[in-house]
């Protein structure tokens, strides 16, 4: 096996990708989850986005819950954004680390924002002058990337001409997303290689969903080729809107009891992290997918072990 890092970087999803493929529910409820997760020790959180409350109703009390929400030391927040407007709003909340997503497939990109993925880069790189010019860090996602619920295969050659694209257009750093869980160790090492055989230096975080019961295999592989950056969503939440079949997210608490036990550092409390968990649950009055929720306690490692 590759030598492994010592550390890794979770950014949990949770209370914008993971409430966005849910029923709305009450600000106060989204507020708890927020604060919830800012007390485990995770170092990243995607807080909100947004978006015009028609598109993604979930998400049209983003203002107030940013608003009310506590700002834990130590913590990066960041907001999705998908236009100017988006953009606007965010950098007039305070945030100064923003996501743009564009998919690597035109039928999805399209059923997402109602364009073309090219017109969607055009778009990208005005939004990128754009935030740079209020000092704020762009991440652009790049969604589909291991494949799309309408084309089906997506070829990393594609995916890395559109990292081409928006590095020259000064993107920060990328991020590929397996929108519908179609990625497998495979994928993963295909996609990165070709990606980094033109764009090595640019900083990479990778976000899996669990579709096909593959996030964890594709978090392994990503880990052996140097990845030190993923996405996680507490018990599981999320999916996509404009995937069809698609099931939540790699869970946080599942990510980082692996990590643990294989001796890799996160930073987070494990056992606080299945606390927001079963919270989660209780606001979205339902039970997730993640396995750890459900297993004994031998399996809940709460800390590093020494």
């Amino acid at each position: 096996m590759a030598d492994l890092p010592d550390f890794v970087s979770i950014r949990e999803v949770g209370p914008r990708d993971g409430l966005q493929n849910e029923d709305p529910i009450p600000a106060d409820a989204k507020v708890r989850l927020l604060d919830a997760l800012s007390a485990t020790g995770v170092r990243r959180i995607e807080a909100v986005s947004f978006v015009h409350p028609k598109a993604i109703p979930q998400m049209a009390d983003a203002d107030e819950v940013w608003r009310r929400a506590v700002r834990a030391d130590g913590v990066r927040y960041s907001a999705l954004v998908p236009n100017t407007r988006g953009a606007q709003r965010a950098l007039a909340a305070g945030f100064t680390e923003i996501e743009v997503v564009v998919s690597a497939s035109d039928t999805h990109n399209r059923r997402n924002v109602n364009r073309s993925t090219d017109e969607s880069l055009d778009d990208i790189a005005e939004l990128i002058d754009l935030l740079h010019g209020a000092s704020a860090r762009v991440e652009v996602i790049v969604a589909t990337s291991f494949g799309c619920p309408y084309e089906g295969d997506i070829d990393p050659r594609r995916v890395a001409g559109i990292v081409d694209r928006v590095v020259r257009d000064g993107a920060d750093r990328v991020a590929f997303g397996d929108t519908t869980g179609m990625g497998t160790p495979r994928r993963v090492r295909e996609l990165l290689t070709a990606v980094r055989d033109r764009n090595a230096h640019v900083p990479v975080l990778l976000h899996f969903h669990n579709t096909r019961g593959t996030a964890l295999a594709n978090l392994l592989t990503a880990l052996e080729l140097g990845v030190t950056e993923f996405d996680a969503s507490v018990g599981g939440l999320g999916g996509c809107p404009y995937a069809p079949g698609a099931s939540g997210n790699l869970a946080t608490e599942e990510a980082v009891h692996m990590l643990h036990d294989m001796g890799i550092d996160t930073g987070v409390d494990l056992a606080a992290l299945i606390e927001v968990a079963e919270l989660a649950e209780e606001l979205l009055g339902k039970k997730l997918p993640s396995g750890v929720l459900r297993a004994g306690p031998r399996t809940r490692l709460t800390s590093m072990p020494s």
